[in-house]
């Protein structure tokens, strides 16, 4: 992959964010580190950019704010978000303000590399014109996220609040897997049994909803989560 590219990094845990610069910087790419979210927005403002890794929970603005003023100013630059545990029922509104993917803390350095290099083959393959939230392609189907709408030619379906919100991990992760756990958490706010079953009606109704395009498929991975496979 390209090296040298330039990675802002948000992080105000004085630790862990010489650690993730360090690492970075022996890793090829050039990494400017911001320790608070204001700080974060000026680097941005002055700065050129290909990748943007933030913390969720930063003084004076937090990872959310960032995220939103960076989507902004640059549509298409990937973003990562950095996360605690207890803040993982948060990350659906991280999606919502822009975000590419998630990592929990604690995570492997070498987890981090592997989630960059990633997002950013995915990102490479994404056309300019995309929003981050709104109106996407999943084969033949028109998803907009705004108006919790499904179009397949003529024909509008409206979708529930947790059919969109499901509906839009798995776009947002599409032709990747998305994890079970992750989307119980983010969208129930609990991964227990029960809101377990439930996500599975979600899944059995969103099927039904996509079932005109036989390209377009969402798989259970046994144990992990969910594929959407679509073009």
């Amino acid at each position: 992959m390209k090296q040298q590219l330039d990675i802002l990094l948000c992080e105000d845990d004085p630790n862990l964010g010489k650690l993730l610069r360090d690492f970075l910087d022996r890793k090829g790419y050039n990494t400017t580190w911001a320790q608070d979210g204001a700080e974060g927005v000026r680097q941005f403002r002055v700065g050129s950019y290909d990748f943007v890794l933030l913390d969720v929970m930063m003084p004076v603005k937090d990872g959310f704010q960032v995220a939103e003023e960076i989507r902004g100013l640059n549509r298409h630059v990937p973003i990562l978000f950095l996360t605690a545990k207890s803040q993982r029922e948060d990350t659906l509104q991280g999606f919502k303000v822009g975000a590419d993917d998630y990592m929990t803390k604690p995570f492997s350095m070498d987890e981090l590399e592997a989630r960059i290099e990633a997002i950013l083959r995915r990102s490479a393959a994404l056309p300019e014109g995309e929003d981050e939230v709104g109106e996407m392609t999943i084969g033949h189907y028109v998803y907009d996220y705004n108006r919790q709408e499904l179009r397949f030619g003529e024909d509008a379906q409206r979708l529930t609040t947790k059919e969109n919100e499901l509906l839009f991990l798995l776009t947002k992760s599409k032709n990747a897997l998305l994890e079970r756990e992750f989307a119980l958490n983010a969208i129930w706010g609990d991964a227990n049994y029960f809101n377990g079953r439930s996500m599975d009606v979600y899944i059995a109704k969103l099927r039904k909803h996509l079932k005109e395009d036989t390209r377009v498929e969402i798989l259970n991975v046994h144990g992990k989560g969910f594929k959407l496979i679509a073009d």
